[in-house]
């Protein structure tokens, strides 16, 4: 897998190179920062579950997904003011809000312009996630202070703007390599449960880990009202300065809400594992089982 990762960092950044410098440094910043890639991860071994290797056109389908999360991570930071991204400065605090909203706009042409050399489905299927993502950002934003948002409202939020994305990845790679219907539907079911722990563990990192570890400043999700805001009352409901969200933080840690998080991301786990038992036997099946695991094993409960 390191050398079609090889492929994929250098397909990316291929992807934003244009006849403009300027833009092909805004567009390459997070590119270039790192990340761990785990959409273009999802596609490729899902591709491997139908194929003996990874084609150019899956490490293509790879890029177009991984273009669609860096766009939104653009647009994200703009929402949020932010002022890093994966330990670097955020785009739009090193060059502005009209630019980083642009290089987003560009990101997601370039993804809709690689899924339409797929084939009509991919391109279908990507223009479809973008609008899901857009849809669970407006729900977050909805509810940003809100002290009574649900569990569902925040299940359904981050089904949205980060599960419809995995999913995405591992059909996009299963439709590419050829896989069957039915195994592409498996694929998708799997992507998208790996998508839900994957946004569950990183929201309790944020109430967990430290800057230094996330590469970006922790409690920011709890100042905009997360999940667990509804049992801290009074604290909430407005933005939070440091004291207030140290405090805010102390509290959710505390009072059992990581534990019940673990506990509802342990479910979409065994959804993932389910899903892994209708896919062929073989290394690359058991990669995929383990990978919601080994997300929640980063937690400290």
């Amino acid at each position: 897998m390191e050398t079609d990762l090889a492929r994929v960092e250098g397909a990316l950044r291929d992807a934003v190179r244009t006849r403009d410098p300027y833009l092909t440094e805004l567009a390459s910043h997070l590119i270039v920062a790192g990340g761990k890639r785990l959409r273009p991860v999802t596609a490729m071994a899902a591709a491997l579950t139908a194929a003996s290797d990874v084609a150019d056109e899956v490490v293509q389908g790879a890029v177009s997904v991984e273009l669609v999360h860096l766009g939104s991570l653009y647009h994200d930071d703009v929402m949020d003011e932010a002022d890093t991204r994966r330990g670097v400065e955020a785009v739009n605090a090193k060059w502005g809000n009209l630019q980083a909203i642009l290089a987003g706009d560009f990101l997601l042409s370039r993804a809709s312009e690689i899924a339409a050399s797929l084939g009509t489905e991919i391109a279908a299927l990507l223009a479809q996630t973008i609008g899901q993502l857009c849809y669970g950002q407006i729900g977050e934003l909805r509810r940003t202070y809100s002290t009574t948002r649900t569990e569902a409202e925040y299940l359904d939020s981050i089904e949205g703007k980060t599960a419809s994305l995995f999913a995405t990845a591992a059909r996009t790679g299963a439709i590419v390599a050829g896989a069957d219907r039915p195994q592409i539907e498996v694929l998708t079911r799997y992507g998208h449960a790996f998508g839900m722990v994957f946004q569950i563990v990183d929201d309790v990192l944020d109430l967990t880990a430290t800057e230094a570890q996330l590469g970006k400043p922790a409690g920011h999700d709890l100042v905009e009202g997360g999940p667990a805001a509804a049992e801290l009352g009074d604290l909430l409901g407005r933005p939070l300065g440091p004291a207030e969200c140290d405090k805010a933080l102390a509290i959710v840690r505390s009072n059992g809400a990581v534990n019940e998080a673990v506990a509802v991301g342990t479910g979409y786990a065994d959804l993932a594992d389910e899903a892994c038992h209708e896919l062929p036997p073989g290394a690359v099946t058991d990669a995929l089982r383990s990978a919601p695991r080994a997300l929640l094993a980063t937690l400290p409960v």
